[in-house]
């Protein structure tokens, strides 16, 4: 095991690789068990030769294995995966896509720095940032996500970080991320991108001009609704800083999450392909029924924001919103006619699932604010699964004709 551990072939050579390859082998390092699977440890802590080799670990003088909350192999592996997929320099892994956001902006923002986010965003992330970051004297402004004018007429000289969901939840508006990262740069600020959605598969922020790329790997990255996570990526300058939060404050992931989401990257390009295709069919479908009003998907032509979304993504995403007529009460009939189709709020899933912003996603947000990120009493998100799109359709037919 000695001669063939230290041969080097244990190791795959990763030089000058694609994606898909990446996503199956990138940032594994084999033990000298020589497991072809990634090991799983479970471990809160590790050893060290002596006194002296201890103290170097903790002061940083010497790499490697310290303490699980920040440095755990299993996580370690995740996060140069993910580094390697997004085509960054760094990623740190964290215990879900909120404390992911709540990491950047505590990592990166002081008291007096300004930050303008899109109007679009998560319900909880509007929560975040109203109710907790304002409270530690961050300022906070909102603007319409693809309106490139009205963030440089939000910009301060105290801004430090703009902040963005493309495409947005759950009405699937685009920002043109490398003009907006022009423009931040142009002023000092830092552009945030979350990229939950598309995934490096669909959509690379940093490659477009993003400084740092923000994921619930609760989503897609795992795909079948198992285990919660988050994660950055970008430049290893700004990724240390959110080691040293984590350090600090914990708010890490667990290796056994980190481990289930390193089986999610190597076929995540496979489940975004196939859920793009589905997404798609039943968004066309849903444009030609009678009781719907709108449907909200950037893969659809009568998009207003079709071909931005062509040009800097690999692919549409599966997260549909749509607005049927009658409001409230008809969106919940339609609900809970389906029998098929999972009522919850997550998504990312290889299940079909389907939820009423306003009041769930949504609902903690006042009605003015909800209004100007036009979600509507009558909106209805669906997040595309893996099934039989005609059981699909065939079960959102029945929903309909209950409104």
């Amino acid at each position: 095991m000695t001669n063939k551990w230290q041969a080097g072939r244990l190791n795959s050579d990763l030089h000058d690789v694609g994606l898909d390859t990446l996503a199956v082998r990138s940032g594994q390092r084999r033990t000298p068990e020589a497991e072809h699977s990634e090991a799983l440890f479970l471990t809160t802590s590790y050893v060290f030769e002596s006194a002296a080799d201890a103290a170097a670990h903790f002061s940083g003088a010497v790499k490697g294995n310290v303490y699980s909350r920040y440095t755990n192999p299993t996580v370690r592996n995740f996060e140069e995966r993910l580094a390697a997929m997004e085509g960054a320099e760094q990623a740190v892994a964290t215990s879900s896509g909120m404390s992911a956001i709540l990491a950047l902006v505590m990592a990166l923002c002081s008291a007096g720095d300004h930050v303008v986010v899109s109007q679009s965003v998560f319900g909880s992330t509007i929560s975040l940032f109203e109710k907790y970051f304002k409270r530690f004297g961050i300022e906070v402004d909102y603007v319409p996500l693809q309106d490139i004018g009205a963030w440089e007429a939000a910009y301060k000289p105290n801004t430090k970080l703009f902040f963005v969901e493309s495409p947005s939840n759950p009405l699937s508006e685009l920002v043109d991320i490398a003009a907006l990262a022009t423009s931040a740069h142009s002023r000092g600020v830092l552009l945030a991108v979350d990229n939950s959605f598309c995934t490096p598969v669909l959509q690379q922020p940093i490659k477009l001009g993003a400084d740092i790329a923000v994921y619930s790997a609760t989503k897609y990255i795992d795909g079948q609704g198992r285990c919660l996570g988050g994660a950055l990526a970008g430049r290893a300058e700004h990724m240390n800083e959110m080691v040293g939060f984590l350090r600090t404050a914990g708010p890490t992931m667990s290796p056994f999450n980190a481990w289930i989401f390193l089986k999610g990257l190597e076929t995540l390009k496979l489940r975004m392909q196939a859920h793009n295709e589905n997404t798609l069919l039943l968004a066309q479908w849903l444009e030609k029924q009678p009781n719907v009003e709108k449907v909200y998907f950037a893969g659809l032509e009568s998009h207003p924001q079709h071909a931005l979304a062509k040009k800097q993504q690999q692919g549409f995403g599966a997260v549909l919103g749509f607005d049927v007529v009658g409001g409230k009460e008809a969106a919940w009939r339609l609900i809970d006619a389906t029998r098929l189709i999972s009522i919850t709020a997550n998504l990312g899933d290889a299940k079909t699932t389907i939820t009423h912003p306003a009041t769930t996603t949504h609902g903690r947000v006042t009605p003015e604010a909800r209004l100007k990120a036009g979600i509507k009493d009558g909106l209805l998100r669906i997040a595309v699964g893996l099934e039989d799109m005609e059981d699909i359709k065939a079960d959102l037919a029945r929903g309909l004709a209950a409104v």
